[in-house]
C-alpha cells in the first residue's frame, strides 16, 4: 500500500519506521530539517509530490493543534479513494470534519507516547479505534496495532472523548499540582524523584495539547473528583483520624488492584 505520513515528528517518525518495511511510504513535512531523522522512504517537501505519489492512506501526525489544517493542506491533491486517518489525542471538529470531506476516514489514538513508552516493545500498551470509520481503515489499523503487540479498543467518538478526559486529564491535572508546590530538594527520596521524571515528561508536551486536553467538557467532573478526594485527605489528616485513614487507604488500594 502507497502510505503517506503527514509529519516528520516522533510519532511520524515511529509510523514511517512501523510501516516503511512492508508499504511504500512517503513523508511530507513543511521544514526540511526534520526530514533528515526519517530513512527508508520517500521525503517530500512539495504538494506536487504528493500528487504524483497517488497515495492510498494518509496517515496524520501533525500536531493536535493543525490536524485539520494539515489535512486541508493536502486533500486537493490526493487520490479521491485515499483513506484518511489522524492519530490525534484530542478529536476536536474532527467528526464533523470527516463527515464533510467526502474521503472514507479512520481515526485511532495510539494510547502510549515517545516521552514514556519503550516503542520497541509494547505490550503493555493500548490503542483507540474509532469505532464511525471506514471498514477498510479499521482492519489496517486493526493489523498495524495488532502486530505491535497493542491492547486494542474500539469507541465511538464520544466514548474517545471520555475516555480521554479521565486518562488524560485525572493525571495531567495532578502532574501540574505536584509541579505548583513543589521547591528545590536536596536530598529527593525515590518516590519523589519518580514523580518528578513524571511531571517533567507531562511538561515536556506541546502546551496546545495540554491545552486542548484540559479544555475538555468533560474535564471539569474530573478535576471536581480530585479536589473532593484532597478534601476528604486533608479532614482525616487534619484530625489525625488513624482508622478514617486506615479504611481510606484500604479502600483506595482496593482501586488500584
Amino acid at each position: 500500500m502507497k502510505i503517506l505520513i503527514l509529519g516528520a515528528g516522533k510519532m511520524g517518525s515511529f509510523f514511517n519506521d512501523a510501516l516503511s518495511f512492508k508499504h511504500e511510504t512517503a513523508v511530507y513535512e513543511t521544514n526540511p530539517q526534520k526530514l533528515r531523522f526519517v530513512y527508508n522512504t520517500y521525503r517530500f517537501t512539495t504538494l506536487k509530490e504528493i500528487e504524483e505519489f497517488k497515495p492510498e492512506l494518509v496517515i496524520n501526525a501533525a500536531t493536535v493543534k493543525y490536524t485539520i489544517d494539515a489535512f486541508n493542506q493536502v486533500i486537493p491533491v490526493l487520490p479521491k479513494d485515499c483513506i484518511l486517518s489522524d492519530i490525534a489525542s484530542i478529536k476536536n471538529g474532527l467528526k464533523d470534519f470527516y463527515k464533510e470531506c467526502g474521503f472514507p476516514f479512520v481515526s485511532t489514538h495510539p494510547m502510549f507516547g515517545p516521552t514514556f513508552a519503550t516503542l520497541s516493545n509494547l505490550n503493555n500498551e493500548s490503542a483507540i479505534i474509532i469505532s464511525e470509520s471506514d471498514h477498510l481503515g479499521k482492519v489496517f489499523f486493526k493489523d498495524l496495532y495488532n502486530t505491535l503487540g497493542l491492547n486494542i479498543f474500539e469507541y465511538s467518538f464520544e466514548e474517545h472523548d471520555e475516555t480521554a478526559a479521565y486518562s488524560l486529564s485525572i493525571p495531567f491535572v495532578s502532574s501540574f499540582v505536584f509541579s505548583a508546590v513543589m521547591r528545590h530538594q536536596e536530598a529527593p527520596g525515590t518516590t519523589f524523584k519518580k514523580h518528578m521524571a513524571i511531571a517533567k515528561g507531562v511538561l515536556s508536551e506541546d502546551d496546545f495539547l495540554l491545552q486542548e486536553i484540559l479544555f475538555n467538557s468533560r474535564t471539569p467532573k474530573q478535576i471536581e473528583k480530585i479536589i473532593g478526594e484532597l478534601e476528604r485527605l486533608h479532614q482525616i489528616i487534619d484530625k489525625k483520624d488513624s482508622e478514617s485513614m486506615a479504611r481510606y487507604l484500604s479502600e483506595i488500594r482496593e482501586k488500584i488492584k
